[in-house]
């Protein structure tokens, strides 16, 4: 913790503040987020986790003053970019192709045998726990999935780490320690955009009455898929 507490916490509105307006511009992670919470509130979550451990760690590398040598080489800094790139576009071609196999699968037919198995195992006096329980291990891998594309996603752009050293720097307070006061506020950070994207994750889950709907969600991730794709384009274009 900072020194000078008093003049930390003196800075922590104007610093909460321009956190509310990075996180409610739209971008990778945002669309990411909400692609993932198509899925589940789980796999929502567990998303903005692993972005939001992106944006520790960039803050803590830009802490220790690493990200001013990607600031500073524009070779390192277009290596990033076109990895990120890659990454954005890899997630909105996967997005793409899994709302296409779902147009042409039955959605409705496994939902459906599933309940009538376990009607019929519960009506013949079964339990239908052991199913879930073989269920668990592949929820683990999907849900370790969704936190790692959070955090790929992060990683791999540049300009979530150019722009931790262009920020951070900005509220710490005047002879205050600059290591551990931006790891401070990167934690906060960190901890603040846990709660905004969580409203994202919430909101998602409110409307899944109508997003549950085959069509609905269907066109809700070739859209998501689309916009992924077109922010890594951009991604690579831009110098």
């Amino acid at each position: 913790m900072p020194a000078t507490v008093p003049a930390f916490l003196a800075v922590l509105p104007a610093f909460l503040g321009a956190c509310v307006l990075i996180a409610a511009s739209p971008g990778p992670s945002t669309m990411l987020i909400i692609r993932q919470s198509l899925r589940s509130r789980r796999a929502g979550f567990l998303t903005v986790l692993g972005n939001e451990t992106g944006v520790f760690l960039w803050g803590i590398v830009a802490a220790c003053g690493l990200t001013a040598l990607l600031a500073a080489s524009q070779a390192a800094y277009d290596a990033m970019r076109i990895v990120g790139a890659v990454v954005l576009v890899g997630f909105g071609v996967q997005t793409l192709r899994a709302a296409r196999a779902a147009r042409h699968s039955d959605g409705d037919a496994a939902p459906a045998a599933e309940n009538a198995n376990v009607s019929a195992n519960a009506a013949a006096g079964g339990d239908p726990l052991p199913e879930a329980a073989r269920s668990r291990p592949p929820e683990r891998r999907a849900g370790f999935r969704a936190y790692r594309s959070g955090l790929l996603l992060n990683l791999a752009n540049p300009k979530a780490a150019v722009f931790a050293l262009s920020f951070l720097p900005q509220f710490v307070p005047a002879g205050d320690p600059e290591l551990p006061a931006m790891i401070a506020l990167a934690a906060i950070w960190a901890v603040f955009e846990v709660g905004y994207y969580g409203l994202y994750v919430w909101f998602v889950g409110r409307m899944r009455s109508l997003i549950s709907r085959a069509g609905v969600r269907r066109r809700l991730e070739q859209i998501s898929g689309g916009v992924l794709v077109l922010l890594g384009l951009r991604l690579a274009v831009e110098g």
